[in-house]
């Protein structure tokens, strides 16, 4: 039944115009799912990442780091809905602060990087075929921001979800766009080459890209970054935080046992009985944020060397055909991960950098510290912390963007703030401050007045 599920898969997405390149990847993947791969990565296999070296202990030259910047491209990931947030168009377009998205925000880096270095600095955004539109349209307001020879972007490859029960294309007619899926941002290499944006890069000069999500608004360009990875010779390396307690979800890198490769693992590739390894800090103390450098050419080289197929660990995720909606028919979703690739090519490496370089915004819990008076955004569009980070903890009725908003109008000051619980719904007032440990409960909606200074434990019940 396999097999004629993926004869099934493949006509649908050649009759979609997908490209030849990413129906053979996700025919790999198919194959492989078919076997029963799970995508496991367990702990005896590997050995924990102890000692990468630090951005702080790099020296590198002001000559050397604006040669290296001259020759980076700046690639985001664009092609989230942020549907988990109550969202309907790319995340990106969503406002973080002073009345910029993430998106103007993004543009604000790269043409301040630009100015200071005296660079091209090409921005591309890897969009799918859901934020397209609105993202190019939301950029016409940046004349200035193409870069000759070059596109804006790129669109990511879309495949068909599989029904779980037999592994052929689900058919969803209420909405036939839910029938499709996007392979994971591991796609990235797939739709660089496919769209011949990976040619006209190495074509106008660019050997490096700095890879990103585009909710990462720690990611900025950075020469410094550039200037070391560039003197190292290294055809691929990841970015690494040290990992604290509320970091315990995030993937991690580890040395494969069995040839010393560094190998990334994920949530997804974890076996449910050795989560309790995965999520301690200690045993592994760095995690990865997702920025990645890659040598433009060798990624070429391998692509063109593996016909496309870069190989790598497939990611299961299991759904239902619309996410919205529980009763749907069950799906799986194939997908893989971009920071994975750094298994295949040899000699990659990592570099732990520092914390400001990762703030992504996954929940409004993130929102918030974005929103409030903890950042302030510079000329150049950085994101500076005026305050340590506190640990922040919404109720459910703030998980939705437009609830969220309804909800805290104006984000309380969070500079003497070390944690903030929410529990029920409580609506803030502005000029609110929070200092120290706070808890607040309310059974029934409630309002917080403006000007309140929040301390310890409120009962607004009481």
């Amino acid at each position: 039944m396999s097999d004629n599920g993926l004869a099934q898969a493949t006509d649908k997405m050649r009759a979609s115009g997908v490209s030849d390149a990413a129906i053979e990847v996700f025919s790999h993947y198919y194959r492989q799912l078919e076997s029963g791969a799970t995508g496991l990565i367990r702990e005896d296999t590997i050995e924990p990442l102890t000692a990468p070296p630090m951005l702080d202990d790099v020296e590198i030259s002001e000559e050397a780091a604006r040669e290296a910047m001259s020759r980076t491209a700046i690639i985001k990931l664009n092609g989230g809905l942020g549907t988990s947030m109550g969202l309907d168009k790319a995340k990106n377009l969503l406002e973080v602060r002073d009345g910029k998205t993430f998106l103007d925000i993004i543009v604000q880096q790269v043409l301040a990087a630009r100015e200071h270095h005296g660079a091209r600095v090409p921005l591309l955004l890897m969009n799918s075929f859901r934020t397209q539109d609105d993202t190019l349209a939301a950029l016409e307001k940046y004349p200035e921001l193409a870069v000759d020879g070059l596109p804006l972007d790129f669109v990511q490859n879309q495949e068909p979800k599989l029904l779980a029960e037999d592994l052929t294309p689900a058919e969803w007619p209420a909405d036939p766009t839910l029938e499709w899926c996007p392979p994971g941002h591991g796609d990235l290499y797939t739709a660089l080459l496919g769209s011949g944006v990976l040619d006209k890069l190495l074509e106008q000069g660019f050997r490096y890209a700095s890879v990103s999500n585009g909710d990462n608004l720690g990611a900025a360009p950075d020469a410094r970054v550039a200037g070391w990875f560039a003197a190292s010779g290294a055809p691929y390396a990841a970015e690494l935080c040290v990992r604290t307690v509320n970091d315990r979800k995030g993937g991690h890198l580890a040395i494969r046992k069995a040839d010393g490769q560094l190998v990334l693992r994920d949530t997804a590739q974890c076996a449910e009985e050795e989560m309790d390894f995965f999520t301690d800090e200690h045993r592994h103390p760095f995690f990865h944020t997702n920025n990645l450098w890659l040598d433009l050419q060798v990624v070429r080289d391998t692509l063109v060397e593996r016909r496309g197929v870069l190989g790598l660990p497939l990611i299961r995720n299991e759904k239902t055909v619309d996410p919205a909606d529980a009763s749907s028919p069950k799906v799986i979703q194939i997908e893989s991960a971009m920071g994975a690739a750094i298994e295949v090519f040899a000699g990659a490496t990592a570099i732990c950098v520092g914390r400001d370089r990762f703030l992504p915004v996954k929940t409004t819990n993130e929102l918030l510290l974005l929103r409030s008076d903890l950042y302030e955004l510079d000329d150049q569009g950085h994101l500076v912390a005026q305050a340590t980070t506190p640990a922040i903890k919404l109720d459910k009725p703030y998980k939705l963007v437009q609830d969220f908003s309804r909800l805290i109008p104006e984000a309380p000051s969070l500079r003497q703030a070390s944690s903030l619980t929410v529990n029920g719904e409580v609506s803030f007032g502005r000029d609110v401050s929070v200092v120290g440990d706070v808890t607040v409960n309310a059974k029934a909606p409630a309002t917080i007045a403006d000007g309140t200074v929040l301390d310890g434990v409120v009962d607004l019940d009481a």
